[in-house]
């Protein structure tokens, strides 16, 4: 190389962890979602999937996190089942917090594969996409293999 050599004496190291804000929970979500906010929220921010602009998806990702936890609560005290007994007879019916329960996961299985919050989700925000089709039959093509 031409030129001078640096001076290593003329570098500051940079001082302590700069962290990226973390973006305050909206108002309009519940404690639980909030509380749900603020456990995940600053790992988003550090893998650059918690964006401003993303803050509404990842409201929506709480809440139905909320709603499970609260839907699976009264699930285990109230069990899964009641009786009713009618002209058939005695049946057993769902309660109204198992389709509760069962929207919530649907919604966060849709929220969390926008933020990568599965191996798979999270595989797929960290890959390089498809690459060509083609790439290595041209390879063998033109004997570039």
């Amino acid at each position: 190389m031409k030129g001078k050599k640096p001076n290593l004496k003329n570098v500051i190291p940079m001082k302590g962890d700069f962290q990226k804000h973390v973006p305050e929970a909206p108002e309009f979500l519940d404690e639980e979602a909030r509380k749900v906010w603020d456990e995940l929220a600053p790992e988003l921010v550090k893998k650059e999937r918690l964006e401003p602009l993303y803050t509404y998806q990842f409201a929506s990702y709480c809440s139905c996190v909320a709603n499970f936890i609260a839907a699976t609560a009264c699930l285990a005290l109230e069990g899964l089942y009641y009786e009713t007994k009618g002209r058939n007879g005695v049946q057993q019916k769902k309660r109204a917090a198992w389709g509760i329960q069962q929207e919530a996961m649907a919604g966060m299985r849709r929220d969390a594969a926008l933020f990568g919050l599965s191996p798979v989700d999270a595989a797929r925000l960290t890959s390089e996409g498809q690459g060509d089709l083609f790439d290595e039959v041209m390879k063998q093509l033109n004997g570039t293999d």
